[in-house]
């Protein structure tokens, strides 16, 4: 959203499914596009690919995807859990994901502005200001521009 633009994006610590945890300071000094989505957003399952071309195509120039599931997580009924790990497990197999997953995105939502529409990715300068958000499904061409943006291509 444009009231992000120029803003420091909110900072977090998500875990990833093998429970490690990733904060947004571990990427400091890389460009990054911060893409919510979930596994039953059929935009996302076509969006995705993309993010993956794009990621391997600039990843030698400091650039990096975090895909943050907003799918919902049960912390309190631990087999629940399981089951919603394993989902977002599968849709990362499926795709063939090259980059970080991290779930409980609805935690962090909120200071993002709330997820309105998915897929959501902001983009993050090396500095990890927001240059660029988008909302809903985009086209390759835009999310490269983005990229290149974030990039200061």
């Amino acid at each position: 959203r444009s009231s992000d633009l120029g803003k420091h994006a909110p900072s977090f610590t998500l875990e990833d499914l093998s429970g490690n945890k990733h904060s947004l300071a571990d990427y400091k000094g890389h460009a990054l596009a911060i893409n919510f989505w979930a596994t039953w957003c059929t935009p996302c399952k076509i969006e995705t690919p993309w993010l993956i071309d794009l990621r391997n195509k600039y990843a030698a120039q400091g650039f990096e995807v975090l895909g943050i599931s907003a799918d919902d997580i049960d912390r309190k009924n631990p087999r629940k859990l399981s089951d919603e790990k394993q989902e977002i497990a599968r849709f990362v197999r499926r795709m063939r994901i090259p980059y970080p997953v991290l779930i409980d995105g609805d935690s962090i939502s909120d200071s993002y502005g709330g997820l309105d529409a998915l897929p959501t990715t902001f983009f993050l300068n090396r500095k990890g200001t927001v240059v660029a958000a988008q909302l809903g499904m985009t086209t390759k061409d835009e999310l490269e521009r983005n990229i290149k943006k974030a990039l200061g291509n």
